[in-house]
């Protein structure tokens, strides 16, 4: 979320800025800043009437003392005029307050300088590309049919336990899915990271304190009964930790991990882009988030990039390294790069790594705070990363690795699987 003060003091500036997303914030700002208006007017006099109370409750009480009832009474009956008063005046400037933050949770965080306008992917850059698509002497099968012939995943199986996107993974299947885990999490803890196991369900709270609500409810599976929320990605619970945190100094990096799976009803989504791994609606994650001091933010930014990369290239995939235009960057980011590894079989791009700066946007909603050199509250930096999504990795491991007789596991992980080809 936006702070209100900045807001009030950079209109134009953020108006123009989220016009990188094709975003007209005119009408929300213009109502904003009016009901801010009406708000703070109204705020004023509340706090100018309990001001008087106060005055009035130690001058009756002086009266008393001297045996002047009569103007004690006085005041008395005045200063039951103003509790009513002040009960309409605090009606008021609760009702402002409201009606303001439910037109910040409207206004999308505003994009970085290096962000170029856009509309959607096709408007994305490529800021950088590593490795060249395998050769093959045979033609390559694309993964579901790999993990059909091998017996790796049952994806029928899922479907008549649960449905279409929640796919079974069996034996060595299973076997690479738990090593790429171990292994993303123990890369994660040698960076660094402190490795934590979060719950996968989360309050109303939480996904409005991270902003996947109410931008992203429709896409959360939501149990009605507990009021709560199945998680679309550990940065949920992970960044949910520091809600209402004030750190006492300035001298601060957080870095933590987790491994979650994750759960996403990717409502409208059909076609040949969903077919085998491609898009699920569970899957799992390894998640890296930082929670940084304002002037640390760009560094840990490209720590993460230089992260995912090298776990990309230890798995020997070949990728590519996206910065998103202003209509592609998701709603509480003001940064985000996205990495896409190459589907041999497919021959096409496949995203496996979104990793993401917010700035204030989240620690404004958390109320996440330190203390700076001056004593004074300040806000933190948020972000986070993919490091990594498993099943567009899997994909490409089994579409890359591939040889006429299976596939070839790379070295990295034959410590995690116990064997080397499948």
């Amino acid at each position: 979320m936006l702070e209100i003060q900045r807001i009030r003091s950079e209109k134009e500036l953020i108006i123009e800025g989220l016009k990188k997303r094709h975003f007209d914030a005119t009408s929300i700002i213009d109502e904003l800043l009016s009901t801010d208006e009406k708000w703070r007017i109204y705020k004023t006099e509340m706090e100018n009437v309990a001001s008087q109370m106060n005055q009035f409750s130690k001058e009756i009480g002086i009266l008393f003392k001297e045996g002047k009832q009569a103007e004690a009474n006085v005041l008395k009956a005045q200063t039951a005029e103003l509790k009513t008063k002040e009960a309409d005046l605090k009606e008021r400037v609760d009702a402002f307050d409201e009606q303001i933050t439910n037109l910040m949770y409207q206004l999308p965080n505003v994009p970085n300088e290096l962000v170029k306008a856009g509309k959607s992917e096709e408007d994305n850059e490529t800021v950088e590309e590593h490795g060249s698509a395998p050769e093959f002497g045979f033609k390559p099968m694309p993964h579901w049919e790999i993990a059909d012939k091998f017996r790796l995943i049952d994806f029928e199986l899922g479907v008549k336990i649960t449905g279409a996107g929640f796919p079974i993974y069996r034996g060595k299947g299973a076997k690479l899915q738990r090593a790429l885990i171990s292994f993303f999490l123990d890369e994660a803890s040698e960076a660094g990271y402190e490795e934590h196991l979060p719950p996968h369900v989360v309050n109303e709270a939480s996904g409005f304190g991270t902003g996947q609500l109410p931008d992203k409810e429709g896409q959360m599976y939501y149990i009605q009964e507990d009021d709560l929320y199945l998680i679309p990605t550990a940065e949920v619970p992970l960044t949910n930790m520091y809600r209402n945190v004030l750190l006492p100094n300035e001298d601060f990096s957080i870095k933590i991990t987790g491994y979650t799976p994750c759960f996403r009803r990717e409502a409208g989504s059909y076609g040949k882009d969903v077919r085998g791994l491609n898009r699920l609606h569970q899957f799992d994650k390894v998640e890296i988030v930082r929670v940084e001091h304002p002037s640390n933010s760009e560094k840990a930014l490209n720590e993460m990039l230089d992260h995912v990369k090298g776990l990309l290239e230890k798995l020997g995939l070949q990728y590519r390294i996206l910065r998103l235009c202003g209509g592609d960057t998701g709603f509480a980011a003001a940064m985000t790069y996205d990495f896409e590894v190459y589907s041999a079989a497919q021959e096409k791009w496949l995203e496996v790594s979104s990793v993401s700066r917010f700035d204030t946007f989240q620690s404004t909603r958390l109320k996440l705070r330190f203390k700076n050199a001056d004593k004074k509250s300040q806000l933190c930096h948020t972000l986070n990363g993919s490091a990594l999504a498993l099943p567009r990795i899997v994909a490409a491991l089994l579409e890359n690795h591939q040889t006429e007789d299976g596939v070839n596991i790379p070295e990295v992980l034959h410590k995690y699987t116990g064997f080397k080809t499948i």
